[in-house]
């Protein structure tokens, strides 16, 4: 039992720094892919040509960039994570669904289904401990 509780304490204190690890890691995906589209407006265009068409290219440009700079640094801190990664959620499922609109490419498909599963995660368990959420929730108390 003393070996179960060993495990279990060093469970509970590593976890939160690989769990923010990869936190921040998204939230800097999120940053630099939003810098990324600001820079090269062309390329992003080309990207969301199959369904600029149906719901306005323009919007869904302006929509994308300013999401993944705003939810990025909000990730990144920690701040507001779960809606960080709500206001994400369309955006990745228009990403994965894209390559079966437009052209293929398996890359792109296996990027954004990987960012979408790691948001489904931090949707649901939220910034972990290390974050500006638990930090004011905690100064609630």
């Amino acid at each position: 039992m003393n070996v179960y509780k060993q495990v279990n304490s060093l469970h509970r204190d590593y976890t939160s720094y690989i769990i923010v690890f990869f936190r921040v890691l998204l939230g800097i995906f999120f940053l630099f892919k939003g810098i990324s589209f600001i820079q090269d407006s062309r390329d992003f265009e080309n990207l969301i040509a199959p369904i600029s068409t149906i719901l306005g290219g323009m919007f869904i440009f302006h929509y994308v960039a300013a999401a993944h700079i705003m939810c990025g640094i909000l990730l990144i801190f920690g701040l507001l994570s779960r809606w960080a990664v709500i206001a994400q959620l369309p955006i990745l499922f228009g990403a994965v669904l894209i390559n079966f609109i437009g052209e293929y490419d398996s890359t792109n498909l296996i990027l954004s289904s990987y960012t979408l599963f790691a948001s489904l995660y931090f949707l649901f368990y939220g910034g972990g401990n290390l974050s500006a959420d638990h930090y004011f929730k905690l100064d609630e108390k």
